[in-house]
């Protein structure tokens, strides 16, 4: 009750009903499937009722995301260009490829947003980000590298924070029939043959992850002893599969650091597989990997929660079938009890970790300069979701 869209037309009940029914019923909308399961929507005063066709543990999760985002029912605003929500703040500019603007919304149903302003300045690199903090240019630098910490702390303004994310390095391994990678063995090779820890080093940030479900995320557990860093059991796993000397191509997109190929290469040239790096811009890589699976090798960092889904949809770019996983991510989706969907999680991980399905390098870390200036920044997770509301800035 009370509350408005930014232009100050009211949010009702029937809104809500018409959002989720429209997500659901257009395929069009991003995450429309991820309400397949409600079978009606239906409004009772202020209450809304969603009725499921089956249980699904994961709707409430779900409504967080774009699956839950209620709009103005009837509304003509261009959501491609414009926006009209009821947030604690109103988009103000937006100057694509460089900076959008938001401005406090000042009939915010809740708690006021904290500055009057936020501006999102887009920099290219890690260096033009960090002269733009020492040039007084920036209060808050989000995806930085942790590298450069003591020079951006150099001069006092800025505190280097390391928080938690979902992100997860993923070296993905193409599993058809005619690839070596079809075999166990030299999957759990590769695995094998990788020094983790190598990766955090190099970051300066982040946690080894030895399975596809990162500790923010229900259903982790600690998989580091299926795949422990070990060359001379990889060497006899290649030559058990008749795969010794094997050649393989890794593609990566060209805007990730040097230094993870550069690891893998040095990694499995101990082992005696030869690894050529195809370094591609993302376009090319959502083309020939993710759409046509035309890869040998392949790394992205996967930042998205909850996730698993991927691993239990054979027709995913990873290429990993298991009837098995498929039955128990179903399980978990239709289990009543979290406790119940959560261990139904780990199982499925677990059997996806020992079938070396993937190889997960590292759990990324959100790593952020924060001026000292700054209050209440968040720093969990703010790689795919960033709160505004609640920071403050002590010089206006």
């Amino acid at each position: 009750e009370g509350v408005t869209f930014h232009d100050g037309q009211e949010l009702t009940p029937d809104d809500v009903v018409w959002s989720l029914e429209t997500r659901r019923d257009t395929p069009e909308w991003r995450d429309s499937s991820r309400l397949a399961n409600v079978e009606s929507i239906t409004a009772d005063g202020q209450t809304i009722t969603l009725t499921l066709s089956e249980p699904d543990s994961t709707l409430l999760w779900n409504l967080t995301g774009r699956a839950g985002i209620v709009l103005k029912e009837g509304d003509e605003v261009d959501y491609q260009t414009d926006a009209n929500g009821t947030g604690p703040f109103v988009l103000d500019d937006w100057l694509q490829g460089d900076s959008i603007t938001f401005v406090r919304n000042e009939t915010y149903w809740g708690e006021p947003a904290g500055v009057a302003e936020v501006v999102f300045d887009y920099i290219p690199d890690n260096q033009a980000a960090l002269n733009a903090a020492l040039a007084g240019e920036v209060d808050v630098l989000t995806g930085f590298d942790a590298t450069l910490g003591d020079q951006v702390e150099e001069g006092g303004d800025f505190e280097l924070v390391l928080g938690e994310s979902t992100d997860k390095g993923t070296l993905a391994f193409n599993q058809t029939e005619d690839s070596p990678l079809a075999d166990q063995r030299v999957r759990q090779a590769i695995r094998q043959a990788i020094d983790h820890e190598a990766f955090i080093e190099a970051a300066q940030s982040g946690q080894t992850l030895y399975g596809p479900i990162p500790p923010l995320d229900p259903g982790h557990e600690d998989l580091s002893d299926v795949a422990p860093y070990d060359p001379e059991a990889a060497r006899e796993l290649l030559a058990d599969a008749d795969a010794e000397d094997l050649e393989l191509t890794l593609t990566i997109p060209n805007f990730y650091p040097t230094t993870i190929p550069q690891i893998l290469v040095s990694n499995l040239n101990e082992v005696g597989i030869t690894l050529e790096v195809e370094s591609v811009d993302f376009p090319t890589w959502l083309n020939d990997v993710y759409t046509n699976k035309d890869y040998e090798l392949s790394f992205v960092l996967h930042t998205e929660a909850h996730d698993f889904e991927n691993w239990a949809n054979p027709d995913y770019y990873f290429t990993y079938d298991n009837p098995e996983v498929q039955d128990l991510y179903a399980q978990s989706v239709a289990a009543t009890d979290p406790a119940e969907a959560e261990a139904l999680l780990a199982e499925a991980a677990r059997i996806v970790s020992e079938d070396a399905a993937a190889d997960w390098l590292y759990n990324g870390a959100s790593v952020l300069a924060v001026g000292t200036n700054i209050s209440n920044m968040p720093s969990t997770n703010v790689n795919e979701r960033l709160g505004l509301a609640e920071i403050t800035k002590s010089d206006g």
